[in-house]
């Protein structure tokens, strides 16, 4: 009797220690595979790095987008892409400064880069630093002659400083790089409306809407034009497409249509 609890109990600890060294090797694992997934996290190439930032982003949380770009920017500080897109999301973030930094560290790696050249007007035009706004678009254009955008953001520039002709120019360059831009259409008849060229304007604005039927502002335009010319009914049904689609009329428009409804 004796015995055999003698091997009851041997056999008992046998289990205990097969156990107790299986729990090692599984803790030892664990603790190996969680090394492997630190040392991973500690080699993600700048790629991506850059693709995290991006899509934090994209999701709208910016401050880890910056801390991703930077990170990037630690493993490869000549990668132009990330300063461009470190520098719009400071835009997004309010600090003109760094944004204005990132971009001319982004032309300063890559003379090339016209995206860059870009975005850098858009940040000094929005700071009234017109004039230097309208060399970084110029130089965007040189790089890439067909770059719609910016042949559309110069004219407005030309256009703010009163200077028709050089806007009407770089508008009329939009429509022949891209016959389907509705806003380079409608900017031209804007500038057809400063020259008093009224007919010309009326078939910009259709032209825009022909591209665009849901461009509000160029159906407010024409009822504006049309209520101007004693055209009534055409001034309504422009007015009532405006408003539906979402732009704010003025009241007393609406009350000098209101005799002709």
């Amino acid at each position: 009797m004796i015995n055999k609890n003698l091997k009851k109990e041997m056999i008992l600890n046998q289990k205990i220690k097969y156990l107790a060294s299986f729990m090692i090797i599984i803790l030892i694992s664990s603790c190996t595979l969680f090394s492997k997934s630190k040392k991973e996290e500690k080699i993600l190439s700048a790629e991506e790095h850059f693709q995290l930032a991006f899509k934090a982003a994209e999701r709208g949380n910016l401050e880890e987008a910056v801390t991703e770009y930077k990170m990037a920017l630690e493993k490869d500080p000549k990668d132009a892409r990330a300063h461009n897109n470190l520098a719009i999301v400071y835009g997004r973030q309010g600090k003109w400064k760094q944004e204005i930094s990132e971009y001319k560290k982004a032309i300063e790696i890559d003379p090339n880069f016209s995206e860059a050249f870009f975005n850098l007007g858009v940040a000094l035009s929005e700071k009234g630093e017109l004039d230097e706004a309208i060399l970084q678009y110029q130089k965007a254009i040189q790089i890439r002659p067909d770059y719609v955008e910016a042949h559309n953001n110069l004219g407005n520039l030309y256009f703010r400083k009163g200077k028709m002709e050089e806007a009407l120019l770089e508008y009329q360059k939009t429509i022949e790089i891209n016959p389907e831009y509705a806003r380079g259409h409608f900017n031209i008849a804007n500038i057809y409306l400063k020259q008093g060229k009224i007919d010309e304007a009326i078939t910009s604005f259709k032209n825009a809407i022909e591209i665009n039927p849901k461009y509000g502002e160029a159906h407010y335009h024409l009822a504006v034009i049309f209520y101007e010319r004693k055209e009534f009914q055409s001034a309504i049904d422009h007015c009532d497409k405006a408003e539906r689609l979402g732009i704010s009329v003025d009241p007393k428009f609406l009350e000098r249509l209101k005799p002709y409804r």
